[in-house]
């Protein structure tokens, strides 16, 4: 059995894809950049560059999501996470841009972390997809966010 066990691992390793091995890499290096004692200014400078390594459309949307979040709530801290742009509560990643283009996906991702507080019963979203940035959506995402942080 424990022979089974082992080449269930082996398989297991081999699944990741090539864009989540490079997450797992850029984490690590996060996590290391993290005991050279980064700050807030050189967490959101690491942000940006990644929001400007993405694809216009979903810069556009990264952007102002940022922009929003500042504005909206300063509590949130921009940190980079897996590589993507992240917005951290009280040192617990809350909220996460994961951009298509990176991926391979069809759409952006915008997700929440089980920190959020979004529980609606025994059943409710915690990832959406996210095409464009408009009014209306901004309106939306701000509403999530309220409720995540509680």
């Amino acid at each position: 059995m424990s022979e089974n066990k082992q080449n269930k691992s082996k398989s297991t390793a081999s699944d990741w894809s090539d864009e989540e091995k490079a997450a797992m890499q850029e984490r690590a290096k996060e996590l290391k950049a993290e005991k050279a004692n980064r700050n807030r200014a050189s967490d959101e400078q690491a942000v940006m560059e990644k929001i400007g390594e993405m694809p216009e459309a979903e810069r556009a949307i990264a952007t102002r999501l940022h922009e929003m979040i500042k504005q909206k709530f300063p509590a949130l801290y921009a940190k980079t996470w897996y590589g993507m742009p992240a917005y951290q509560l009280d040192g617990k990643t809350l909220i996460f841009f994961q951009s298509a283009h990176r991926f391979g996906s069809r759409y952006s991702t915008l997700a929440f972390s089980d920190t959020a507080k979004l529980d609606d019963g025994p059943f409710w979203a915690t990832s959406y997809a996210l095409l464009e940035m408009d009014t209306t959506v901004e309106a939306k995402v701000r509403d999530l966010i309220r409720k995540a942080i509680g």
